[in-house]
């Protein structure tokens, strides 16, 4: 028997392209009605599988939203802290933007993470904390990068990074809403690359999102 290469790419179970299906269909519905407007029973329907066959994948529907939500960022973390945007604040900051021009070509998941974000408010809600979590990490991520920025520019610039990452998550998360309105109106990366450069980062940054982060990961993540 011929051995498989080490560089042949691994086959997917028919578990896995099951469990891929079920995410897809939950993000679909949960970014068209919100978490608690859908059941598990219409994400099966929608999969094309029993509700018993959900279960069997899935506990609940609370487990499914933090794995929905989770897919994208698994990407999203891997190139926000990975060895290219870690070694260098202008990476963090460029790999952010890049998460803008990606984000004008998903709008469903766009349409999830502002839905759901929304309902997270409530303590109770089971994404709340995935999203307090997220919030934290993203802030002190972008204050970090912005601190060693201001510092570096000739002359240094006097803002503050902490409050400056909180506008900038404010303004990414509004133009979102925004976007999903009325999105021949607003140009997400445009809006936040002129932020940006109005602080008196450049970065390289053009005004238009065919730059080199528009290959980012489309969704699934």
């Amino acid at each position: 028997m011929t051995e498989q290469s080490p560089a042949s790419p691994r086959r997917v179970s028919k578990g896995e392209r099951t469990r891929a299906r079920i995410l897809d269909s939950a993000t679909e519905l949960f970014s068209r009605s919100g978490f608690y407007a859908v059941s598990l029973r219409d994400i099966a329907a929608h999969a094309g599988l029993t509700h018993a066959g959900l279960l069997h994948h899935f506990p609940g529907k609370e487990d499914l939203l933090i794995k929905v939500l989770g897919r994208r960022d698994r990407d999203d973390a891997r190139l926000l802290f990975g060895p290219e945007a870690a070694a260098s604040p202008e990476g963090v900051l460029r790999t952010t933007v890049g998460f803008v021009s990606r984000n004008m070509r998903t709008p469903g998941l766009v349409g999830l993470y502002v839905k759901i974000s929304g309902e997270a408010v409530d303590p109770e809600h089971p994404a709340h904390a995935y999203f307090v979590d997220r919030y934290r990490v993203l802030r002190e991520q972008l204050s970090g990068a912005l601190t060693t920025l201001f510092a570096q520019a000739d002359p240094p610039l006097e803002h503050d990074p902490d409050l400056v990452a909180r506008q900038l998550l404010a303004l990414m998360d509004g133009l979102q809403t925004q976007w999903l309105l009325e999105p021949d109106a607003v140009d997400m990366y445009a809006a936040v690359v002129t932020f940006l450069r109005q602080l008196g980062l450049d970065l390289d940054l053009d005004l238009s999102p065919r730059h080199e982060l528009a290959d980012l990961p489309a969704g699934g993540t």
